[in-house]
């Protein structure tokens, strides 16, 4: 409970910050600008358009850069005649369509703190890992398997810095996702997670070597160096001759030392084209459909690491044009995404999800992104909004698709908001293909052929049993072109339904997952393993990848 100091020094505060509006909303007036209150609207402040200048000249010249759409660039000033902020208006008018307006300071600092999110692009970073074109190709040249990385490594054991710079080099010739550095009691490891697994590359670092490796990773991370019993998280950015390979830091300490995971995000390694996601082609009919409809709530379902996000932003890359208005709320922004209005969570100036996304439906838009869906208030804003005219993306954590009804009424959603504002439910898991350089086929003995033929009759009706009815398996096989794993890359297995008439009425009672399950088949949902099958039939991966992420096969 506060005390009657505290309550006076709130009191105060709170008429402190009127009268500073008071006094901006005066100063806009009078110099003929829009104001605008920054503290209270919460208006998203989208990290593509900070990075257009650098934090140091922003907090200079008293001005913060909000949003940036196609040309239109929109900043919010102290004082719109100093000379400082000007100049930098002169600047950004000669490229952009610039939209003023008055805030004040408080404003402004709700406004700065999201510089803290930004890749820190206005830092250049050179030597140890500034890999250029011709380094990077002799690094796909030479490393094609966890061997040749191993030797490469090997023969750079003393160089720190040339070490970190063949890590990483090895690691994106390899097409590693994260890249871990784990120190034992007498050496330091470093492992790649490649296609959603881990493998185990080098295991002879020392500890020496380690910790200047650790070092190094944290001053380019802008981490803190001296502080070793806590958890850090950073960024930096790798240049490849022009193009901006973004590494995210994570720091831990464990029993022998820091242990740091490095997520390697490099935007041409994400597929967002719909149509090459993985879709049948009934699936793929259904997702058109909903996402063309002008309102509604889609949701996509599964654990972390399963695509969600990636599908969503092939949905916004699909429905955007000029004339509709799209923002996204994400945490964090993974990639960016062209004539979207993209935000970020920052709990420091209780920007969530929630706030956020209220403060998103003052913005106009047609068609919006919510990161996830973590608790009712988010939940239900977000069914509101589907409601009253929007179209929204958004994720939830389940295992499959019917489970995300009885998860939202666990969150407290009511089922009279859910049935009308809920439009298709996906479920999905990334799968490895299989490596067309080296597969080899499997013979298939009766037994297994009389279960696939029951299987594909038993298949909803929508699909098209024809194509596989001359299927070939495979399993993996070892060439340099996947550096022996068997496998390369990775697509996407689905599961979907749509809320039609009999699912919504089905809501209203509140009904278990084996109750929506029996609806949603008799709609023609093929379950996610069934579609992991189907795409083992068609050569794309094998079975014991598909009973790695969906259990052992239900065969009919």
């Amino acid at each position: 409970m506060a005390t009657s100091s505290q309550k006076l020094d709130q009191n105060f505060e709170e008429q402190r910050r009127k009268a500073e509006e008071e006094d901006a909303r005066r100063r806009a007036k009078k110099l003929n600008f829009p104001y605008l209150d920054l503290v209270s609207v919460r208006v998203p402040t989208e990290l593509k358009a900070m990075e257009l200048v650098p934090e140091a000249e922003a907090r200079a010249a008293n001005l913060a850069l909000l949003q940036l759409v196609r040309k239109k660039l929109v900043v919010a000033v102290l004082n719109p005649e100093d000379e400082k902020a000007k100049e930098i208006l002169t600047r950004l008018g000669a490229k952009y369509d610039v939209q003023t307006v008055v805030v004040s300071g408080t404003g402004l600092e709700h406004a700065w703190s999201y510089y803290k999110y930004l890749f820190p692009k206005t830092k250049k970073i050179t030597g140890s890992v500034q890999i250029d074109e011709k380094r990077l190709s002799e690094m796909h040249k030479s490393i094609s398997s966890f061997e040749d990385f191993a030797k490469a490594l090997q023969d750079l054991s003393g160089k720190t810095s040339e070490l970190l710079e063949a890590i990483f080099g090895g690691a994106m010739a390899l097409r590693a996702s994260d890249v871990h550095l784990e120190p034992t009691e007498v050496k330091g490891v470093l492992r790649l997670r490649i296609d959603g697994l881990l493998h185990s590359v080098y295991e002879e670092i020392d500890l020496k070597v380690y910790k200047s490796l650790i070092t190094r990773v944290k001053l380019l991370s802008n981490l803190k160096l001296n502080v070793t019993k806590e958890p850090q998280d950073g960024r930096f950015t790798i240049d490849l001759e022009g193009s901006n390979i973004e590494i995210r830091t994570s720091v831990i300490p464990s029993e022998y030392g820091e242990t740091i995971v490095l997520r390697v995000l490099d935007p041409s390694a994400i597929q967002i084209d719909l149509e090459k996601l993985g879709w049948r082609e009934d699936d793929l009919k259904i997702i058109e459909e909903q996402i063309s409809k002008p309102n509604g709530l889609i949701l996509n379902t599964g654990p972390t690491g399963s695509g969600k996000t990636t599908t969503l932003y092939a949905f916004l890359k699909k429905v955007y044009k000029p004339e509709i208005k799209v923002i996204t709320i994400e945490d964090p922004i993974e990639y960016h995404l062209d004539g979207i209005s993209q935000t970020q969570v920052n709990p420091d100036v209780n920007y969530t999800f929630a706030s956020g996304l209220r403060s998103i439906l003052r913005q106009d838009p047609d068609v919006i992104l919510v990161g996830e869906i973590r608790d009712k208030e988010t939940a239900d804003i977000s069914l509101n909004a589907s409601l009253t005219g929007h179209l929204v993306f958004s994720t939830l954590h389940t295992n499959d698709a019917v489970g995300s009804i009885p998860r939202l009424y666990d969150l407290g959603v009511k089922h009279q908001t859910l049935g009308p504002a809920l439009s298709l439910v996906i479920a999905q898991r990334l799968v490895r293909v299989l490596c067309d350089g080296g597969k080899k086929e499997v013979s298939v003995d009766e037994v297994l052929r009389g279960k696939i033929s029951k299987f594909l009759e038993a298949l909803p009706g929508r699909v098209s049993r024809e194509k596989y009815q001359n299927f070939k398996i495979f399993e993996p096989g070892k060439c340099d072109k996947c550096g022996s794993l068997g496998y390369k890359g990775r697509t996407s297995i689905f599961e979907l339904f749509v809320v039609d008439q009999k699912i919504e009425e089905l809501i209203y009672t509140k009904p278990t997952e084996i109750d929506i399950k029996k609806l949603a088949r008799e709609q023609g949902m093929v379950s996610v393993q069934e579609d992991g099958v189907l795409k083992a039939l068609s050569g794309i991966t094998d079975f014991q990848e598909i009973e790695r992420l969906t259990g052992k096969i239900e065969w009919a």
